[in-house]
Formats: structure tokens, sequence, C-alpha cells
């Protein structure tokens, strides 16, 4: 058995409530059931999905407050009034505000942005920058992918004379701040969608402004909606799939000198947006001021975009450095503390800008929600992000020991927070407390979501290509993966670390390789003859020209018992197979319990079975003085894995064992001559015979047990009045009988013969149980 890392989900779709409702595609059946677990069922609303089209966005006038916000903007680009965009400093901020800015300037607004500093002003608006842009003049202040939570700022805007207009997409809370207009999808009862990422909001108003579709902003969108990691379904949808046409082709310098920076070439990916671009765009606001992005994102000079371009890539290069810093020291401080079910760390010193990556990789280490925070020792604060695992709510159970916090927003899955110091451990205890009421031990496992099993004939280019129509992929439009179960016919390690797996499956005239990335630590607890269930990514391998479809493991595991054939090893190494989450038996005649630990437990076969433990695996290092006994403790310990690396040095299988005709000759000759002297006279007989010296040996200890001679120093003399009994009534001969048959069973029986004879005397332990773990594990 080896077990996933993940908690696996199937995806089952009820015939009753969603089915296909026409035949007139010529969409696979793999495609008809992706596009059945996202709703739709027929050829009609698959087209629209894998054809989006502008037509189907919604009208921007749907926002509530959209038309009065806008009247106060053209109002104020009329009487030439100073209008401020205040911003956010991630990616979907530094895009929204960019976007925004391109709208005014298009209409001849007198207009500039701000973006407050994540270190000395913190998230979202603040009372300061709002009195310094009233001071120079500004009388609009319009907010993007910011601002929902701001309830005092938006006094101070009032009480100063300055029109607020919030334009935001984050979970609004119970108060909502007093503005001159708030455009908010999830403030408008009347919008179509209410996930659209803070630049998209920002793009609708921009659109209203105009008064016609801004279709050269889309590649600023596609940026924002990708890297917030909103919902790419609906309006997000279609927004990003024009968009990262347009990014493909974007005429913006300060884009084509970073996508140069991040080695993209052709056309643009959601995944080039995700993993180079928005990480590169982050990195900005995470270390300094996010004027850099947005000077980036808005220069028309060459020679400024790259250098501008070079600044942004080294920024992210220093931020690498400093998490990896950081994610190293919360990790030693998480091993010290008791094991919590939410993980809670604190700091002096640590990078602000940075915890919120540090917290995934924590989630990601621990399966367990994290809070990671740099400790403010001047002002007794502590301030920092968090992140969740699926099955718990962040943001709801904060919600509900708000007052702890002097400032917190944020997701399900994610939040920014700051508190005093002195409320750190109470509020460990509530969300632990919080945690340990709503969720059982398997929901704190990481979960694959599968979109449906798979066999390898119906694997090839055609399917790939067809699933690659469902792109853009993201959050609830995740890339399919598919759960492959079959034997493979070579599995080896790759790379020169060994870090990598390739597995080769075949069935009929098909086959496909499984790439698992980062999992050649697994070979060894990989068996051969055993199905393989593997879950992950379909893909297509170019080499040389040749195409040929393959899957991106993500995950794979054993649901049977396995066996792991090391006999013949002299030294053999049990340690790379020790793991604390498995419980292991040691079958040994050399017993050395000094430094075992308390989930191994070493025994011999004269180990009474009642004592002997069940456990996941067992060594098995010695071979057993009958298969009974090693058949009771089987049933004793029931594993799940075996590992045989027993040796034999003298063995009784491969010295053949005298005939019936051999010991009536040698009994013969010791009748005759009454006496022989092995001495003097083992020579004679090796010759005269061709046998070997330990089958004269062993035909005389069998003679003297059975007494018919008397031995002595190497002297066999015969017992003139013997009691007649039968070769088979000798210990020492069925001893040999046995030993031999042990051999050749266990020793020197081919791995399929080892295999079958394990699994015969393991099916009355497992029967049941393997029967119940392959049905449930399909």
């Amino acid at each position: 058995m080896l077990q996933s890392k993940s908690k696996w989900n199937f995806t089952n779709i009820t015939t009753d409530t969603k089915k296909w409702m026409d035949d007139s595609s010529n969409l696979s059946p793999v495609m008809k059931e992706l596009l059945l677990q996202r709703g739709i069922t027929n050829t009609t609303q698959a087209e629209e999905f894998l054809s989006p089209k502008l037509e189907n966005l919604h009208d921007p006038q749907a926002f509530d407050s959209m038309e009065k916000a806008c009247l106060r903007i053209h109002d104020a680009i009329k009487n030439n009034e100073k209008i401020l965009v205040y911003g956010d400093y991630d990616a979907d901020g530094v895009s929204s505000t960019t976007v925004l800015l391109h709208a005014l300037q298009e209409l001849g607004a007198t207009c500039d942005y701000y973006i407050p500093n994540r270190f000395t002003e913190g998230y979202g608006p603040n009372e300061a920058a709002f009195k310094e842009a009233h001071s120079a003049g500004c009388t609009v202040i319009i907010t993007v992918d910011t601002g929902i939570a701001s309830v005092h700022e938006a006094e101070i805007a009032k009480q100063l004379g300055v029109d607020l207009i919030i334009t935001d997409h984050h979970e609004p809370q119970e108060e909502l701040p007093d503005a001159y207009a708030i455009i908010h999808p999830k403030c408008s009862p009347d919008y179509g969608f209410k996930e659209l990422a803070g630049v998209g909001v920002a793009f609708k108003l921009s659109q209203h402004l105009l008064g016609y579709f801004p279709e050269h902003l889309l590649d600023l969108v596609a940026i924002g909606t990708v890297a917030d990691l909103v919902p790419l379904v609906n309006e997000n949808r279609i927004l990003t799939y024009y968009g990262l046409r347009k990014l493909s082709s974007t005429t913006r310098l300060g884009l084509k000198a970073l996508m140069k920076q991040c080695k993209i070439e052709g056309n643009v990916s959601e995944q080039d947006i995700g993993f180079l671009i928005g990480p590169r765009l982050n990195a900005v606001g995470r270390l300094q001021d996010a004027d850099l992005a947005v000077k980036l994102l808005m220069t028309d000079d060459n020679e400024e975009a790259n250098q501008l371009a070079d600044e942004v890539n080294e920024l992210n290069q220093e931020r690498q450095r400093i998490v990896a810093s950081i994610v190293k020291e919360a990790e030693n401080i998480v091993d010290e503390q008791s094991n919590r079910s939410v993980i809670v760390v604190a700091k002096a010193g640590w990078n602000e800008g940075v915890l919120g990556i540090v917290a995934s990789r924590l989630v990601k280490k621990y399966d367990r929600p994290a809070i990671v925070l740099a400790i403010n020792e001047e002002n007794q604060t502590a301030k920092g992000s968090a992140r969740s695992i699926p099955a718990f709510d962040l943001f709801q159970n904060c919600m509900k020991i708000r007052p702890l916090f002097t400032h917190f927003g944020g997701h399900s899955q994610a939040a920014g927070m700051t508190l005093p110091l002195d409320n750190l451990d109470r509020i460990q205890v509530e969300l632990n407390d919080f945690i340990e009421e709503q969720l059982s031990d398997d929901d704190f496992k990481q979960v694959t979501d599968i979109s449906k099993s798979i066999s390898i004939p119906e694997i090839n280019e055609e399917l790939v290509a067809e699933i690659d129509q469902l792109a853009p992929f993201g959050m609830a439009n995740p890339k399919p993966i598919f759960h492959l179960e079959n034997i493979p016919t070579d599995v080896r390690q790759l790379g020169n670390m060994k870090k990598h797996l390739k597995l080769h499956f075949k069935e009929q005239e098909n086959s496909i390789e499984g790439i698992a990335f980062g999992m050649g630590h697994l070979y060894h607890f990989i068996s051969p003859q055993n199905p393989i269930s593997i879950v992950g990514e379909l893909g297509i391998n170019e080499w040389n020209g040749i195409k040929k479809p393959q899957i991106i493991v993500q995950d794979m595991k054993i649901d049977g018992w396995q066996l792991f054939d090391h006999r013949g090893k002299r030294q053999f190494d049990i340690s790379i197979f020790l793991n604390r989450s498995e419980k292991h038996v040691i079958l040994s005649n050399q017993v050395n319990e000094d430094k075992l630990e308390s989930n191994i437990q070493q025994i011999t076969y004269d180990t009474p079975i009642e004592t002997i433990e069940s456990a996941d695996v067992l060594f098995i290092e010695d071979l057993p003085p009958s298969l009974q006994k090693l058949q009771d403790i089987l049933s004793q310990v029931k594993p799940m894995n075996i590992h045989v690396s027993y040796y034999v040095e003298n063995s009784a299988y491969l010295s053949p064992i005298p005939s019936r005709e051999d010991f009536k000759w040698f009994y013969a000759l010791v009748w005759k001559r009454k006496k022989i002297d092995l001495k003097q006279e083992l020579q004679i007989i090796m010759d005269a015979k061709g046998w070997k010296k330990d089958q004269i040996i062993f035909i005389s200890k069998v003679f003297f047990e059975l007494e018919f001679v008397n031995i002595e120093n190497g002297v066999i003399q015969l017992n003139t009045s013997p009691v007649k009994k039968d070769l088979q009534e000798s210990e020492l001969y069925q001893e040999r009988i046995t030993k031999a048959h042990i051999e050749k069973t266990l020793y020197y029986s081919t791995y399929h013969e080892l295999l079958e004879w394990f699994r015969i005397n393991l099916s009355f332990v497992h029967g049941d149980r393997l029967k119940e773990e392959i049905t449930h594990g399909l």
C-alpha cells in the first residue's frame, strides 16, 4: 500500500439532475462529462463556453451607483477638478489603477494616482493620505480594488468635502462606508455576476465613462483577474479569454519588457500570468512602493520600460530570497510548538509584504490554516496574513472574533489583519476551538478534485486538444484532473538527483507515460506487478518533432498490499522505508531494541504470538523455522507492505538430500565394516561415491539419531541391536526436508511465485479489507 498525499475527491454527476440534452455535438463523451460538471448540458451552452463572446458581458449600468459615479466624474473632468485614483499594492490593484488612469487620461481628466506603502500605511485608504490629497486640491477620490471596509476614511472624505467613489470586490462587512458612490458587484442586486476582480470593476467603470467597450484595456484586465485568483467563469472567463489574446500582441512597452524578462514568447497563457507576470508585479508592493509597477504598465518610453522591468525582476528575486529565509524560521517555530490545529507564528523583523506567501507554504506543508505575523515591538502590535485549508472558512470564523483585531479583511481562504500583541494567544485558542468543532481529521488533508477516471485507450492528442478549449483555467474552472489505474510496465527515476519519476503504462496497443515531478523518492515504495492509481493533468510531450499524450502526475497511491523483494542482499538498509506515521514490525533473529522508536516493534520467531502488534509494514530479515510460524505472524501483524531481505549462506535446498539408496549403501558399508573412522576414510568414501563431505556427515548424524550407530571422535560404530525405524522418524532428516522446502518457497522462488505465496496467506487477513479499499478507491 502507498498512501496518497492528498484526499481524492471524485466529481460525481447525478444523472437525475444533469445530463446531456442533445446529440448534435461532435464532442467526445469525456468532454461532454467535463462540461456537465460545469453545469453545461447542451450544444448551445457548450459553444458559448468554449467560444466566449464579448456580447455576453453584462451592462455596466446594472451596478448600483454607476450612473451617479460617472456623472460626478464627467463633471469633475468638465470643471478641471483634480481626480485621484487610489489603488492597492498587489497585481490586481496595480492593473486596476492603470486601467482607470488610461480611461481618465483618454477623457482629458486632470488625474493622478496613489498607492499606499504596505509598511508605513498598510492596506487600504487611510486618513493621512486623504488629507494630503485634499491639500493638493483633489475633489474626487476613486478607489480601485480597495475601500469597501473604509468606514472611517469615508467619513474623513465627507468632512473634507471630497467625493469618495469606491470601486471594490472584496467581501463587504457589516457596515458599509458612507461614500458618494459604491460600485461593487456584491452591493448591486441587479448586477448579474458577483465575482469580478478589482480590475474587472475598474474596467466596467471605465467602459461606462468612455461610452464604448475599451478592448485595448483587456490585457490589463486579464493580468489582474488571473493574479487575484477570482473564479474564471462567466464575465471573468470572457474578459480573461480576450485579455490573453490582447496580451499576446500587446503594444505596452512595459509589459513587453516584462514578458521578455519572463522569457514569454508567442501566445500568453493564464499560467504565464499566474506564475511569471503576476508574482513579479506583486513583488514590487511586497518590498517597496508599488508605484514602480504602475510606472512600468504606463510607460511609453522603451528605455524606461527595460529599466523598470529589470528593477521589477530584481525585486522578485529578492522577494524569493526573503520568503525562503522566513519560511525556514517559521517552520522551526512550528516544529517547536505543541501540535495545534491552527498555526500562529509571529516574530519581529519579518517582512510584512511576503507573509501571505509564507502562510501558503506553511499550509501546504502542515495541512493546517496558518497566520503569519510581523511583530512591531514599539507599539506592541502584530500585522500579517493568513491562509486556510479548503474545509475552513477563515473569513467567517475570524469575523466571530472580529473585536480581537484592530483591522481585518479578506476571503474564506485568505485574510490580512492587524491586532494587539496581547490578543495573539487568545486568537489562536479561539480559532483552534472553532476548527476542532467543525472539522474531522480527514478535513485537514489537502484535497485533489478529480474530474474523471479514464482508461488508456481514451487518451489521445484529440482529447487533449478538446480539453484545451476549456481554458483559461483557474478558480471554479480548474484544469481537469484525471484518475488512471493500471500496472506500469516500467518505473524509473529521472534527473541528476533522481528527484522525478517516470511511469510507463500500456493497454493493448495503447500506451501513455506519466511524469511525476518531485516524486522520485516514491520509486522505492512501488513494487512490481502492482496496479498504481495516479491522478494528474493530461498534456502533450513533444520531442524531436514527435508528439505523444502524457499525464503530469500530481499524486499517486497503491490500494493493495505490496511485496518488496530484497532477497540476497547482505547489507540491506531499512531506514529508507521507515515512516513516523506508520507502525513497523521487524522480524529478525538478532534483536536490538536500544535504538527502536515507539512505532517500531522488533520480534523473533520465538516471540509469543499474542505480544506481537499489528503494523503497516513488516520487515522479514530471516527465514522461518517453519512456514506455519510465518503464516501465524502474518495473521497477527496484518501488514500492508512486506519487505523480505533474508540471505542464505549454507543452503539446504542447493545441497542435495541423500536418497534412500544412498542411506542403504552407507548403512551396508557400516554393517560390513562394523566400524569406520571418518578421519581416515572420509575422502575414500567421497571419491568412491562422488559425494560431498556434508552429505556423509548428514547421513551419519541421521543414523546416530535413529540409534543405528554410535559416533565418538569421528568413529562410526555399528549398533548391533538397533530398533527398526523409518528414515521419516528422524527429526534431523525432517528438518533438512523442511528447510529445503522453506528455501525453495521463500528464497529460490521467482518474485511472482513468492508474491503468490504471500497473496494466498494474506487473503485470509486482508480479503474483505482489500475488496473494500479497491471498491472505494475507484
